[in-house]
Order: C-alpha cells, then structure tokens, then sequence
C-alpha cells in the first residue's frame, strides 16, 4: 500500500515530534516477523532488560539488517524512505539501524522513559524512527510526548538496568520525567500489525508493560535526514559501532550507513 503523507501529517510531525502512520508496513508484516524470528534465534547483540525474578521475556536487539535478508528487503524496497523524507523536509534519506523489541505475554516491566537521541552519535532537526507493531496492540503500545523533540535541553540517558547515568555530566542534562504525574500530554494509539508511530530522535517515550495473553513483536527503523551529522559524545553509544572513523560535524559514512531511495 503506497502510504499517503497529508499535509496534516506534516505539520503534526513537525509540531508534535510524533505521528501515526497507518498501514505503512501492511505488505511487509509477513516478511518483517520471519526476519524478527531468525534475529531471535540468532541476535546480533540482545540486551538484557529484565532484573532477576521479574516477569516474562523482553528480547532486544538491533543493528541486523545486515544478516537478516527480511529486513534489508523491506528497508530498501518498501518505499518507507519517502514516506521519512516527507515527514522529515529531508531531501536524502540515510538508514542509521534497526530494532527489535518483543514483549512475551506477561511481561509487565514497562519500557521506560527515554529519547534515543542522547544515546546516538548523530544530531539534526531530520530525524524520524517508524516503530511498528507486528501484533495488534491495545496495552502495550508506545507513549510519546508530545512537543518533547522541542525542549532546550535533551533527556538525561540512563542504563535501564542499572539506573544510573549513561554518561558522565548529568547537568548537560534535564532529568527524567514523570509524564503522567506531570500532567504531560501523552500521544498513544491501538494499532494493528503494520501500522506506524513515527516519532522524531528527541521525542520522549516508552511503552506499558504487556500484560495480554498475546506476544507483542515490534520492528522499529531510525533514519536520518540531510542535516545530520556525526557528534561526539562523552562516552560510549548505543548502538556502538566501533572504529567507524568519522570527526564531529561529518555526514554519516554512506557505506556504513546507506542512502535509501526517495
């Protein structure tokens, strides 16, 4: 199905730092959960996101698109560069990673909240991530901020396991928070398999815990835009990719990270 970027959408995007894309991977559902059960069998790195003695299965993992032929397919021929570059104003669209998420029935440590922007080593007004759920979704949707890519400072990055910082300099950093104690307006949606939250790299967000009786597979997409580029940041990121060469204020290397067509 050829998704249809509206004005509206535009200006919500824009506004909001996220918007609902239906329907933008109803052709690519199959492909995409065959892709996500060979990362599960085989992950490139599954991180650890549940304590001992908590509830259920959370698998984890990202950067695959690489060793698993599903992903790459839908990435480069589903059309959902276009469908990034009109959210995003962007001229050129770069992939940066994919990610995996499955929450097993009964998992009820929700994600918290976080921005993925801090933990990347990219920076630009042009950035946009599709997370998209392979299973309907009522409880264990994702929650975004609304307006939340727009704040002067960005969200301190934690460890989610350790709860502690993921860098050194917390006061670069505004602290995590509390969006519904805060009264924050919270965007959210139930979705069905191939549907779309679009949100950019500074939103805030999360998702509940998954307290159905059904698995909740999701299959997210980062991209960037033609004024991102390479920053340096106090630590170690996440994603790591180690010995990638590049000096701060650089495009993105296009063999690590290609350009899609538009």
């Amino acid at each position: 199905m050829a998704v249809q970027v509206t004005d509206e959408m535009r200006e919500a995007y824009a506004r909001d730092g996220v918007v609902l894309i239906k329907g933008l991977w109803s052709d690519w559902v199959e492909v995409l959960r065959r892709g996500v059960e060979a990362d599960m069998a085989d992950p490139t790195f599954q991180m650890v996101n549940l304590k001992p003695g908590e509830a259920g299965k959370f698998f984890d993992d990202y950067c695959s698109w690489q060793r698993i032929p599903e992903f790459r397919d839908a990435i480069f021929n589903s059309g959902v560069a276009r469908v990034a570059a009109e959210l995003m104003g962007s001229q050129g669209v770069q992939l940066f990673h994919d990610h995996v998420l499955v929450k097993e029935p009964g998992t009820t440590k929700p994600t918290p909240w976080h921005s993925d922007g801090p933990y990347y080593f990219v920076e630009g007004r042009q950035t946009v991530s599709f997370w998209s759920p392979l299973d309907p979704v009522k409880e264990a949707s994702l929650r975004c901020v609304a307006g939340s890519h727009l704040w002067e400072k960005d969200v301190l990055p934690t460890r989610w396991m350790a709860e502690t910082s993921f860098y050194p300099g917390d006061h670069d950093y505004m602290p995590v928070p509390d969006p519904d104690a805060e009264g924050m307006r919270v965007m959210e949606w139930e979705m069905e398999p191939g549907d779309a939250v679009a949100f950019n790299f500074r939103t805030l967000h999360g998702a509940r815990g998954n307290i159905s009786a059904n698995r909740r597979r999701a299959f997210s997409l980062r991209l960037v835009g033609d004024d991102a580029r390479y920053v340096e940041r106090p630590g170690p990121c996440s994603p790591p990719f180690p010995g990638h060469g590049m000096q701060p204020g650089q495009r993105l290397r296009t063999d690590w990270f290609p350009e899609l067509a538009v």
